[in-house]
């Protein structure tokens, strides 16, 4: 069977990367097609094959004029132009074209419209609100994009019932459970860079989004700092929000030096280090359906915060300390007691590595893929 995987922008490479593998693993002849590769991304191909695809000129410019407004223009019209003229061929061939992500709804309509009905079309929705409803253009008509396919891969009952809720046939919804994933392990250097903490560390890493919650997360540990908790507060990874008012509020209150920042695109291994040297790991999202970066992060046996929302709020108890979604009171309260005591913090960790180890696999993901492919030809025969 031959697969075209598709994730133009690289949304979620370590999630592109392990399916993959675990396909060509079933048999499968996979092709996974996205941008240039850039020095953040880890991925490895193996067993099946790698192909930039998508923005190839964009990327060759971004290192001349940064990632400002210049650059989304320019990947954006080159995206719209591929979408509706550029060469399909490379999944019009494939018996089935498998979408991770739409990342321009308005071009990706074009690109649909070109291959429905000439190779089997095939998508995984992430979460059921595209973008979280912070992505304008970006998103716009995502909802209309769904009727295009045969099937729509979720990862849990939450996007299910949201899909359902949207008037989409449930025959045509498949729920595969998201395994747990493993970033390209810290190296040494990695690890030295990162500095060992003084005080007991939070952690909070990945891109930095308005439905992730950082505002929350700042504002619980701002109350918890007044109130004379000693401890630290690191955010590692890209924001794609103004962050600045946040850096400032804590500096304005004497805390700058309890807040660590390491902003930018970081490298899995950068981002495996600060995993290695937390002690708690938060997730404070207002909004979500599954999260691949908690599932990467429980293999590393730390406490886990998280709120209520999506998957979160059908975890085992033990396995994360939860609070309300949107609630920073709540947020610090349940911060609180893990900060307080490395015991409490041992035992919840060890709660989120043993069922990160009881949780299904990649190989299982793959064959319950390979299922839902074979049904989709089964039914377009």
């Amino acid at each position: 069977m031959k697969v075209a995987m598709v994730d133009p922008s690289l949304f979620t490479g370590r999630y592109d990367d392990s399916l993959c593998a675990a396909l060509a693993g079933e048999g499968a002849d996979v092709t996974l097609l996205g941008r240039p590769t850039r020095a953040t991304d880890a991925i490895m191909p193996h067993g099946y094959a790698y192909s930039p695809h998508f923005f190839r000129h964009s990327e060759a410019l971004r290192a001349r004029i940064g990632e400002g407004r210049a650059f989304r223009i320019a990947k954006a019209a080159e995206y719209g132009i591929a979408c509706a003229w550029g060469d399909i061929a490379p999944l019009q061939r494939a018996d089935i074209a498998h979408i991770q992500w739409l990342p321009l709804a308005p071009a990706d309509r074009l690109m649909l419209t070109r291959l429905k009905g000439r190779t089997a079309l095939v998508h995984t929705v992430h979460n059921a609100d595209a973008y979280h409803a912070d992505a304008g253009v970006q998103g716009r008509g995502y909802r209309a994009l769904l009727d295009l396919f045969d099937a729509l891969i979720v990862h849990g009952d939450t996007t299910r019932a949201a899909l359902t809720g949207q008037g989409i046939d449930p025959a045509r919804i498949h729920v595969t459970p998201h395994p747990p994933m493993r970033l390209a392990a810290a190296t040494a250097a990695d690890l030295a860079a990162i500095p060992a903490a003084t005080m007991p560390r939070i952690l909070f890493f990945g891109t930095i989004r308005p439905y992730k919650g950082v505002d929350l997360l700042i504002d619980a540990c701002l109350a918890l700092w007044r109130a004379g908790h000693r401890f630290e507060l690191v955010l590692a990874g890209k924001p794609f929000m103004d962050v600045a008012s946040l850096i400032d509020a804590v500096a304005q209150a004497g805390f700058a030096d309890r807040l660590i920042t390491d902003f930018g695109f970081l490298t899995e291994p950068r981002l495996d280090a600060h995993m290695a040297r937390a002690d708690m790991i938060v997730f404070p999202y207002r909004h979500i359906d599954s999260s691949g970066a908690f599932l990467s992060a429980l293999h590393h046996g730390k406490a886990m915060v998280t709120s209520d929302a999506g998957m979160f709020g059908q975890l085992p108890d033990g396995v994360a300390v939860r609070a309300p979604a949107g609630n920073a009171t709540a947020l610090s309260q349940a911060l609180l007691p893990l900060i307080e005591s490395a015991a409490i913090r041992q035992s919840h960790g060890a709660q989120a590595r043993a069922y990160g180890q009881e949780m299904g696999n990649w190989k299982d993901m793959a064959v319950a893929t390979m299922g839902i492919y074979k049904s989709v030809m089964a039914g377009r025969a």
